[in-house]
Parts: structure tokens; sequence; C-alpha cells
């Protein structure tokens, strides 16, 4: 991952851009990360995996309704702090 300021960031804006086809660029304020900035095509992979991580979560709750797999909320959230 590339490293910049952001004061860097805004002198070089450009040459950031071109860096950002090639891999991430990491963006710093006072030493501390404050953005990360990415490819457009890395975005909308990032956007699809997300996508396709929902409707796999939504088609195994639906499985799971079909199937009487239900657990109640109490249940549930005890096996959140579990």
């Amino acid at each position: 991952m590339y490293l910049l300021s952001a004061n860097e960031a805004k002198t070089q804006f450009g040459d950031m851009l071109l860096k950002a086809q090639r891999e991430p660029v990491q963006i710093s304020r006072n030493g501390k990360p404050v953005a990360v900035v990415i490819s457009a095509e890395e975005y909308q992979a990032i956007e699809a995996m997300k996508q396709q991580f929902v409707q796999e979560k939504i088609a195994r709750a639906r499985n799971d309704i079909a199937n009487g797999q239900l657990t109640d909320g109490e249940t549930f959230f005890d096996q959140l702090l579990d």
C-alpha cells in the first residue's frame, strides 16, 4: 500500500490517482490513517462481494425458515454473548 500525508495527496492529486489504479493509497493526517483511495474497479469488486454475501445470507435464512429452523430472540442474543 502506498502511503501519503494529506498535504502530499493534495499537492500530488493526479499522481495519487494514477498510483491508486495499481494499488491502494493510504492518506494520513497528523500521522493517523484517515482514508484509502482505491481504483473504481477494485471498489466495484468489493461492492459485488458485499452484495453476494448479503444474498447468500438471505438465501440461508429463507432456507432455515422453510425448514423450521428458527431461534427465538432471547436465545439468539444469549448466543451472541457466548
